[in-house]
């Protein structure tokens, strides 16, 4: 049992990272603390004023640990790999989870390429970017492979001279086959070279060579190949206007600017490399309501950096965040060189900084109708479900079916939603195994028992989605499949709430079977939508699930295990017959009536039921 008193007792003055847990476990906030002991007992203070969502936060807590670190750099660190891997609630969250890729560049090879990677890694290769636009990146490969007859095939070189014919791109003039040992090795080194000087920044030279070359085969009459000299030089001056110059300087920084409505905030980002923006993006923050700017880009930063390879020396913003001198030292130390936080207040500076601010303020504008609907849909849609049923704090939603075909091959599945959300990846799949026959009740219950045991295990990983329980059941049935539910959470000790999803005579959700009582629903609001919108995923994943099972085994069913029934047989017993149940029933005098039976066969059938009961 947790003493919250005896625990805070023992808490350490050191540095390190705390998590709060919610009475199902799940951690709902991860923070970091240069004292440990001053910090988390801080929470527990009742003279101390908290704000409404750190409030409700302290009264979901039910037991809280902590990780001790020798400096403060470490919890930082440690803070940020344990939100990014718990995404806990009450932490402001960055919702955009994406990667940005780079131009990779193999100057360690004989024959060095220019290549698409998703990483950065440190494999003596030189890397261009982060780029924002993956086709970007391909485009500016093919062009200057084109201006530099840079090869773009995997061979080994020299290793593999000769070994195979040249490519297409020998063929229509783009490559000059180095594979074949056409291209000495310091010819190629030199073009390459010059590609490199190009991607820093580098086109006055090449345009001027290209337009050389221009004129010198317009003169010599060779018109198409004028033209295509002509091609290229359009290619790189479009890619020249694309890339607006910023400063005067060479420096690679990033522009952070942030826009807040209420509880929506969005950041925007423009990538300087160079002295020349990239590109730009934006994020959308969660959990920001009740905290203040300088926290909200404080948690901005640290989830922004710790997610991406590449940190350049400046970051610019708006104000002095929260952790300014931890957060500078750990984005130091994981770029390497010393990183800069600047301020700008006037001038160019401050305008570029204004021209970030008021595009996010754009997007927030854009977007915040179709924020508030998506809010509506997800969260919204949890908070009138809890209302009509009286209960508060359901998040983790799961909802489960059986599927089968004649009672053969049941499987079962398990679907998840939390905020509202489908939760793909803590879906599971269950193939019954103790059932025969169409047993829904029967095989519901060994789901259920297998799916809560497994969370009940020691020693589960922390990656086990199993170890999270729901705040709420949803069956896919009344009253016989919340009995089910609720007998075998009886037998396993575990107290979650569960509810039935209740259908009229058109299979169409009518209301919910929750406390012995069918609560009818507004099928106009947002949680009937949510409901059926669970329902429809559960239904679709069991199916699916059975469709995979099939296309194995092929068409079979519980008819097949029956000895001289075969597929014609089968067909015509379920040709006859209405449900399995009407065969199970049947006398051998009925399944005579049927034309392709015989006795041997209806007698087969008659036995077969009567050793299964």
């Amino acid at each position: 049992m947790f003493n919250r008193e005896e625990e805070l007792k023992k808490l350490p003055d050191k540095p390190g990272v705390y998590l709060m847990h919610d009475k199902t476990d799940e951690i709902i906030y991860v923070g970091k603390a240069v004292n440990l002991k001053n910090r988390v007992r801080q929470y527990f203070q009742k003279s101390r004023n908290v704000t409404p969502k750190i409030a409700r936060m302290i009264d979901r807590i039910a037991w809280f640990e902590y990780i001790v670190t020798d400096s403060e750099l470490e919890a930082l660190v440690l803070e940020c790999n344990l939100i990014k891997e718990h995404s806990p609630r009450y932490n402001t969250m960055l919702k955009d989870g994406k990667s940005y890729p780079f131009l990779k560049a193999t100057v360690q090879e004989a024959y060095p390429r220019l290549l698409f990677a998703r990483q950065m890694k440190r494999d003596g290769c030189k890397y261009f970017g982060p780029f924002t636009s993956g086709k970007a990146i391909r485009d500016t490969i093919e062009l200057v492979n084109q201006l530099f007859h840079l090869r773009n095939c995997h061979r080994v070189l020299p290793r593999d001279f000769g070994k195979e014919r040249p490519c297409l791109y020998h063929e229509i003039g783009q490559c000059p086959a180095p594979c074949q040992g056409n291209v000495p090795q310091e010819e190629y080194r030199e073009n390459f070279d010059k590609a490199l000087r190009f991607l820093q920044g580098d086109t006055k030279s090449v345009l001027k060579e290209l337009e050389e070359k221009m004129m010198q085969v317009s003169a010599e009459m060779k018109f198409e190949e004028a033209a295509q000299y002509r091609d290229l030089i359009q290619s790189v001056k479009q890619v020249t206007e694309r890339q607006k110059i910023t400063s005067e300087d060479w420096e690679d920084r990033d522009i952070v600017a942030m826009a807040r409505e209420k509880e929506d905030a969005v950041v925007q980002v423009f990538f300087i490399r160079g002295g020349k923006m990239l590109g730009r993006e934006h994020y959308y923050l969660t959990g920001t309501l009740e905290e203040s700017d300088s926290a909200v880009l404080s948690a901005f930063v640290k989830q922004m950096y710790a997610g991406t390879p590449y940190i350049p020396k400046e970051i610019w913003l708006e104000q002095a965040i929260e952790d300014e001198e931890a957060i500078l030292q750990w984005l130091s130390v994981k770029r390497g060189r010393k990183v800069y936080f600047r301020y700008p207040q006037r001038g160019q500076k401050e305008r570029m900084l204004e021209l970030a601010k008021r595009n996010a303020r754009m997007v927030l504008l854009k977007d915040a109708e179709k924020l508030k609907e998506e809010r509506a849909r997800t969260i919204g849609a949890m908070e009138e479900i809890q209302r009509l049923l009286g209960l508060a704090g359901l998040n983790r939603v799961e909802s489960y079916d059986i599927s089968n075909i004649n009672g053969f091959e049941t499987v079962g599945s398990m679907v998840v939603f939390e905020n509202g959300k489908a939760k793909k990846n803590d879906y599971r799949k269950f193939r019954i195994r103790s059932v025969s026959g169409p047993d829904d009740y029967g095989a519901m219950r060994e789901m259920l028992t297998r799916r809560f045991e497994h969370s009940r295990r020691e020693g589960l990983s922390e990656l086990d989605s199993f170890r999270n329980l729901p705040d709420i059941i949803f069956m896919d049935g009344g009253k016989g499949q919340v009995n089910i539910a609720e007998e075998v959470l009886l037998n396993l000790d575990i107290s979650i709430p569960v509810c039935g999803m209740v259908k009229d005579d058109h299979h169409r959700t009518r209301g919910f079977y929750f406390h012995n009582e069918e609560i009818p629903i507004d099928t106009h609001g947002q949680g009937f939508r949510l409901i059926t919108r669970i329902q429809d995923e559960t239904h679709r994943f069991a199916i699916e699930y059975h469709k995979q099972i099939r296309s194995k085994t092929q068409v079979h069913s519980i008819l097949d295990d029956i000895p001289m029934i075969g597929a014609t047989r089968r067909k015509a017993l379920m040709r006859t017959f209405d449900s399995l149940e009407d065969i199970r029933q049947a006398s051998e005098e009925e399944l005579l009536e049927i034309p392709e039976m015989n006795a041997q066969a209806a007698r087969a059938v008659v036995q077969f039921f009567k050793e299964k009961e």
